[in-house]
């Protein structure tokens, strides 16, 4: 009985399998990835065949490769998915503690507007971002 990748190439299967690990979060967004010589061993696959990979990887945008850096699961295509960041956004009045007020030159106590923002993707929470601003 033919293997699913029976007839696709070698570098297609590879890249499928590391697509994988992105899209499911085993390799989360900004991590880096194993070294070419590992992805060969673990694939025992020469290592143009895992830049080949690499390659189809770059060209859809899941990773990035920076010279002598190595290769990371981009986060910017990640977030554009198809089941793409949900995203909440929470609002409420608090008092400025020490650190607000001398930030926004104001009393400790007087009244701000906090604004969370919660992204997540496929149902993980990725972000978390807080703003302040004075009412």
């Amino acid at each position: 009985m033919p293997t699913p990748h029976y007839g696709e190439p070698r570098y297609r299967v590879i890249a499928d399998t590391l697509r994988e690990r992105i899209e499911s979060g085993v390799i989360p967004p900004g991590a880096l990835l194993p070294a070419e010589s590992a992805l060969s061993a673990e694939f025992q696959a020469a290592r143009g065949t895992i830049r080949q990979a690499i390659a189809v990887l770059r060209d859809a945008e899941l990773v990035a490769t920076e010279h002598g850096r190595g290769t990371y699961a981009s986060v910017k295509r990640q977030e554009s998915g198809l089941d793409g960041p949900d995203s909440e956004t929470r609002e409420r009045k608090i008092p400025a503690n020490s650190d607000l007020a001398a930030l926004f030159d104001i009393n400790v106590g007087a009244t701000i507007i906090e604004q969370q923002r919660i992204d997540r993707i496929n149902g993980a929470v990725r972000t978390v971002v807080r703003t302040y601003r004075p009412l």
